[in-house]
């Protein structure tokens, strides 16, 4: 017989007054206690907002509005369960968080879950590299990768190659700001010496010369150019279906980008590491250099550079920053949140271009479009139920009155 599982801690009113004096961050919903504390950072409406509901039962906010928490989110939350408040739950209504019998009921979708997380009994053994084993789950693979957690992920037994996976926000701007520095100031004195020439490989009679006054828009064009390629990255390989069968598959799509939306907010696994990111970008660079002149192709790969950078510490910032409320990285934070946690196969909206909403429009758009075509068929049988309604009565009427014909005969 297996033992029973050790009883839930919990906490007078007073315990949990003190640990809020602190500066913790503890809600709860119904008797049930959070410690939000290491999450208020992460939070896409702002720290203030879950501050301002330290210490309140927070099942109203779950339901909306302004929106319903996903299942996601919900399960995100007993991550941080802690145990069961003493006493009685019940408290009056202040800001903005109503205390009501209806909110100390537990919502039926996440009746089987109100639990600590049992990490013992998930479909990976957390104790062991990720890598080798999220081949094996097969088709549950896609439903497991999108179900976020709350803590750090190893990829790798070997402890060299486990360090090369990862690395700190900073060592981006550090390694790569100087580089597009260097080789921006080359490639602009090349230009400036005005013997570089486009198309000169194919046709010297109608080569193009290319002037130093070129730079600035060569290299914007970098920066659009990274916004292209990473989009069309990020939807079809990073946001692949990986078939079941694949075990290789699966494990190359976890590598890429399945295991940042495992853990979100892994912090050593939000920017790309170096080590992988250079033979990237020295890929490409190789190929700009093969189709263009040196300095038009080196002019150009600068600015996809400092796109990538960008690209990077806006993505690590949507995590990890708390904007103002209002602003547009505070819409640009909320709208990726709900890419990790709702609607994992839409835009995630981190680029300073709009290739990113374009595709949380068009998916949004299509979605809308069968939302409105489902409300028209309904709309369209509740016409038909009624004038069936009124036929069949109409009938009804009829057939049950005797005609004046057949009464005077």
């Amino acid at each position: 017989m297996a033992p029973a599982p050790p009883p839930a801690a919990s906490f007078s009113p007073a315990e949990v007054q003190r640990r809020l004096a602190a500066g913790d961050c503890w809600v709860r919903r119904g008797a049930r206690l959070y410690d939000l504390t290491g999450f208020v950072r992460h939070h896409p409406g702002g720290e203030q907002l879950l501050r301002a509901r330290a210490g309140l039962d927070v099942s109203a906010d779950l339901d909306g509005p302004p929106h319903r928490h996903s299942a996601n989110a919900r399960r995100w939350l007993e991550q941080y369960y802690v145990g069961e408040l003493r006493g009685d739950p019940q408290e009056p209504k202040e800001n903005g968080a109503i205390a009501s019998a209806e909110t100390q009921k537990t919502d039926p979708e996440m009746e089987p879950r109100l639990k600590v997380v049992d990490w013992d009994k998930d479909l990976v053994d957390w104790k062991k590299p990720l890598l080798w084993q999220v081949g094996q789950l097969g088709e549950k693979y896609h439903e497991w990768v999108h179900q976020p957690v709350s803590r750090p992920i190893r990829l790798f037994h070997s402890d060299l190659l486990e360090s090369l996976s990862k690395t700190v926000w900073y060592s981006v701007p550090i390694i790569w700001v100087p580089l597009v520095l260097y080789l921006s100031w080359s490639y602009y004195r090349i230009l400036a010496q005005g013997n570089v020439r486009l198309f000169k490989s194919f046709t010297s009679e109608y080569s193009v010369v290319v002037p130093k006054s070129m730079f600035p828009s060569l290299f914007v064009l970098g920066i659009f150019l990274w916004s292209l390629v990473e989009y069309f990255i990020h939807r079809f390989l990073f946001h692949m279906k990986p078939s079941g069968d694949s075990y290789y598959l699966i494990m190359l799509h976890f590598a890429l980008h399945g295991q940042h939306h495992k853990a979100p907010f892994d912090g050593s696994r939000l920017v790309f590491p170096p080590v992988p990111a250079s033979l990237i970008i020295g890929f490409f660079y190789v190929l700009m250099r093969l189709v263009l002149p040196e300095a038009v192709a080196g002019s150009i790969f600068a600015g996809g550079l400092l796109g990538y950078v960008l690209y990077d510490m806006i993505h690590y910032y949507l995590h990890f920053g708390s904007p103002h409320k209002g602003s547009y990285l505070y819409s640009m934070k909320a709208h990726h949140v709900k890419h990790h946690f709702a609607h994992q196969q839409s835009g995630t909206r981190t680029e300073l271009l709009s290739w990113k909403w374009t595709w949380a429009h068009e998916e949004g758009e299509a979605a809308g479009k069968k939302r409105r075509k489902r409300k028209v068929a309904a709309s369209l049988l509740g016409t038909l139920d009624t004038q069936g309604l009124a036929s069949a009565l109409s009938c009804g009427i009829t057939c049950s009155t005797p005609s004046p014909q057949r009464n005077s005969g």
